[in-house]
């Protein structure tokens, strides 16, 4: 039995929902689909979140950027204004990823990513030619939704320069030259607008790129990196260290966080734009419960270390690697094909319940935050690897270890309060189940899409109460609970 005291009233730490502010998506464009939108509108109301990330406002698939027959540069911003006046119909701000490179601006023609949409990720021909297609990026923008509003929108320089997602040589040298130019262009329209990078892959070049940064006099305001929970210690911190899918991504956290302590901008902002439990498409990882209890342990542990964590990405309207082929192949998002949602949602939806206030617990599998109304919540979670099958998944063995019971003593609470109990499972808001039922069809029926939608929601709340200020749950391998408190204060 695992026993979690939980002072109510007791002292607090600040507890921003750094985990549900930005998400990422597919691509520019794929926010033109009525879907996309759908999916979107979904996210929104379970977590309130105001950003989306995607790559490729500058793909020529929006089509803002040519040359004409002489050479000149044209430009069209109809679908650039489609794409952003869609996300703020929705209430949600772009966080503008600056990729790729335009056709007609690209150095080398034949630079293309392996991306089913074969983004070009060569350097410009000409920094002329980037410069005046920043500028006026950067000008329309402000003129169409004013400088107050574009003030508020966070602009990032291209997408893991460090890996393949760069081909300038030597890679780190050249992505520097493509960072000053943009960041001097966007200041040189309005210095209001905010610029940061270096958006690497594994969590790297942070100590060059703000060094780099701070002996050219170059504008950074906030600082950009990735990690997956599936990135080895030898790409990521640089040891031979075997460190588990629960630790990874905060350990990577800490150590960005540490370098801009000891960097020449040591205030500079920090936001990890990609993270997830899987870059690997791991039906046994992020289609199922698993990432309950991954996503508490990794709020809990990164809570104090970041500005904001966008979580990869929102939906499965999502095509880097082709069209969807079925709606379970352990894609990145929080929904499904068809707008079926998955458990990671309900997850994020039991954590958007959570206080903005952390108070203090003795376990590393329970977190406790009291809100401004003064309610309690206590989140407990029971972690158990994934099952181990990757890409070959077709149903879970019959547990991945074993249930545990936690006693939670409350104080600081009425002793009977009343409360509510949300959980997440193989038998709670786990769409996973009646997808095995059904014999994972790869192409659902209408009606088996209906279904699917209905046994994805969250499951109900229990309505109990507290005996003498304790609650005892059993929590399954893989589950999360949430126990929220309200109305019960003692002081």
């Amino acid at each position: 039995m695992v026993r979690v005291d939980v002072n109510a009233q007791g002292a607090t730490t600040a507890f921003p929902h750094f985990w549900e502010q930005i998400f990422g998506s597919g691509r520019a464009t794929l926010s033109l689909r009525e879907s996309y939108r759908d999916d979107l509108r979904t996210v929104k109301k379970v977590t309130g979140f105001k950003a989306v990330r995607f790559h490729g406002i500058f793909l020529d698939d929006v089509g803002l950027f040519h040359l004409d027959r002489n050479g000149k540069p044209v430009y069209n911003f109809s679908y650039v204004d489609q794409i952003y006046d869609g996300l703020l119909a929705n209430g949600i701000q772009p966080f503008v990823e600056l990729s790729f490179m335009p056709k007609d601006m690209a150095s080398d023609p034949a630079a293309l990513h392996a991306f089913w949409y074969k983004q070009n990720v060569s350097p410009p021909k000409d920094y002329e030619l980037w410069d005046g297609m920043v500028e006026a990026f950067a000008q329309h923008l402000i003129d169409r939704y004013g400088i107050d509003e574009v003030s508020k929108w966070d602009f990032e320089v291209w997408n893991e320069p460090n890996i393949d997602f760069w081909v300038g040589k030597p890679k780190q040298a050249t992505y520097f030259e493509l960072y000053d130019h943009t960041a001097r262009a966007l200041k040189k329209v309005n210095s209001r607008i905010r610029v940061g990078g270096p958006a690497t892959a594994q969590a790297a070049w942070i100590p060059a790129f703000l060094e780099h940064c701070k002996e050219n006099n170059v504008p950074v305001d906030f600082v950009t990196t990735h990690v997956y929970a599936n990135d080895t210690a030898k790409d990521v911190l640089h040891t031979n260290e075997q460190i588990p899918r629960d630790r990874m991504v905060c350990r990577s956290v800490r150590k960005v966080h540490d370098e801009i302590a000891a960097s020449p901008f040591p205030k500079t902002p920090l936001i990890f734009s990609e993270y997830n439990a899987s870059y690997a498409n791991e039906p046994d990882v992020t289609d199922t419960v698993y990432m309950g209890p991954w996503l508490a342990e990794t709020v809990s542990q990164c809570d104090g270390l970041t500005e904001a964590m966008s979580y990869w990405s929102f939906s499965d309207v999502f095509e880097e690697q082709g069209v969807v082929k079925t709606p379970f192949y352990g894609g990145y998002g929080l929904i499904a094909e068809d707008s079926i949602p998955k458990p990671a949602l309900n997850a994020f939806a039991m954590l958007h319940r959570l206080g903005n206030r952390r108070l203090k617990v003795d376990s590393d599998a329970a977190l406790a935050t009291r809100a401004d109304d003064g309610s309690t919540a206590v989140l407990l979670w029971n972690y158990a690897p994934p099952y181990g099958t990757g890409a070959t998944y077709t149903q879970p063995p019959a547990a991945p270890g074993p249930a545990k019971t936690f006693h939670v003593h409350l104080t600081g609470v009425a002793p009977n309060a009343s409360a509510e109990i949300w959980r997440l499972d193989a038998n709670h808001g786990n769409v996973i189940n009646a997808y095995d039922a059904m014999g994972r069809p790869a192409f659902p029926t209408r009606e088996q899409i209906v279904q699917l939608r209905a046994v994805g929601q969250p499951s109900p709340p229990e309505e109990t109460s507290l005996s003498g200020g304790e609650l005892t749950v059993e929590i399954p391998p893989q589950g999360l609970v949430l126990i929220k408190i309200t109305g019960n204060s003692t002081k």
